[in-house]
């Protein structure tokens, strides 16, 4: 029996061995799990969902997935929730002299012509094409490190590893990024002390408005609701993202890019507009009238859009009002420039105050609201920074009588951020 049983096991032959193997794959295939990977090539014809537009120069939004663009300065990016959305507005309420606001206006356009945007360039003082020879050069790869030294590092200082003692409280505040969140080419270092290379012009594309050149000082006035500044602006806005496609009505047009759209001074005098001369003025809707219509271009477009208006000219409150509820962005540059702040020893090391005075609502029913109130910038010798503005604290014995109220009007002003200081009766006050 036994000499059977092993003559029986040993009846097994490869064709035999074959036969069982086959028999085993087809029962495991009736029984395979539903959970089966997809090919790439499979899923992509299956999907047929929507996918994110891929630019160079953008990225999405982690919030709600808004494609963004870079302003030239990856602090101010930060901010703003990681970047300018497409399809906004971001006005810069101008400061009193006009020192710093154009910066921010030239870091934009300077950022377009580094990532291959277009660019359309609007002024009424001066020439688009002296604005973009005035551009700053941009600091590309890993050479920002080398070329600003301490500018980029300047948070590495002993001083600042050195453990605060009175000021504990602002160790557990989070840090202002100082070098671009992420490795990708996204938003970029400028040199503010170097122009711009010519070569990087000259292969860029983009589209000038010089109102001078644009509308006749003869002009016979039509009767319309907008000044003819604002008219020709609107139909060489209208006309570039038609022609350029910005709109999406070329679907043959493989690459798609990014219209940047930069106005200079927008609502000054030499726009014809009188909205800054008197408080009653006959074209007070003027400049509300063009923002609602560019608004309405910027949302069916791929373009963002960077103005600075001097609102401090503006003697209407109420305008005012109605250009912050039109514009996406606000931003306000106060600077110390003729101020009594410019001499006062609390801010000696800042230049100016940033407000970030309104963030918009894009696919949500609640802004992105930055949890960094107190905000100051300086210009350096080669870079625009902005950081938290500190305070010293109110000590009896460094600093002198007459600079406690100012102490206590800044800590008013600047809010809880800063810490309260004392207002004179006790020394500390935490």
């Amino acid at each position: 029996m036994a000499a059977v049983g092993s003559s029986g096991h040993g009846a097994w032959s490869p064709g035999s061995a074959a036969a069982a193997a086959a028999a085993a794959a087809a029962a495991s295939k009736h029984s395979v799990t539903s959970f089966q990977r997809r090919s790439p090539r499979a899923s992509g014809a299956e999907s047929g969902g929507s996918r994110l537009v891929s630019i160079a120069g953008t990225r999405p939004s982690v919030r709600n997935g808004q494609l963004l663009v870079s302003t030239g300065l990856p602090a101010l990016d930060q901010l703003l929730g990681g970047g300018l959305a497409v399809g906004t507005v971001l006005l810069i309420e101008e400061d009193k002299y006009n020192t710093y606001s154009p910066l921010l206006f030239k870091y934009f356009l300077a950022e377009g012509i580094v990532t291959g945007h277009t660019l359309l360039v609007a002024s009424a003082k001066e020439d688009p094409a002296d604005i973009l020879q005035g551009l700053p050069a941009p600091l590309l790869d890993d050479n920002y490190k080398k070329e600003l030294g301490e500018d980029v590092h300047n948070h590495e200082t002993p001083e600042f590893n050195s453990k605060m003692k009175i000021a504990w409280r602002y160790q557990l505040l989070p840090k202002m990024e100082a070098e671009p969140v992420s490795s990708s080419k996204f938003g970029h270092y400028y040199d503010v002390s170097k122009k711009i290379p010519r070569e990087l012009i000259e292969a860029s594309k983009w589209h000038g408005f010089f109102l001078p050149e644009k509308i006749p000082s003869t002009l016979n006035e039509e009767p319309c609701s907008l000044t003819p500044g604002y008219l020709k602006l609107l139909q060489f806005i209208q006309k570039t993202i038609y022609e350029e496609g910005f709109d999406g009505s070329n679907p043959q047009k493989k690459q798609k890019n990014i219209l940047r759209i930069g106005i200079q001074s927008l609502g000054s005098p030499l726009w014809g507009d009188d909205v800054c001369c008197s408080e009653n003025c006959d074209n007070s809707h003027s400049l509300t009238k063009f923002l609602y219509v560019l608004r309405g271009l910027l949302r069916t477009s791929l373009s963002a859009c960077i103005i600075t208006v001097p609102t401090h000219f503006i003697q209407n409150k109420a305008i005012i009002a109605r250009i912050t509820n039109l514009s996406d962005t606000v931003i306000h540059l106060e600077s110390f420039i003729g101020s009594n702040r410019e001499t006062n020893p609390l801010y000696k090391d800042y230049h100016g105050l940033i407000h970030i005075r309104q963030i918009p609502r894009l696919n949500n029913l609640m802004c992105d609201v930055s949890d960094v109130k107190d905000l100051a910038f300086k210009l350096k010798r080669k870079l625009f920074v902005i950081e938290r503005l500190h305070l010293p604290p109110d000590l009896s014995d460094t600093v002198s009588r007459s600079s406690k109220p100012d102490l206590a009007d800044s800590s008013k002003l600047l809010g809880p951020g800063c810490g309260m200081m004392a207002g004179g009766k006790k020394h500390l006050d935490f």
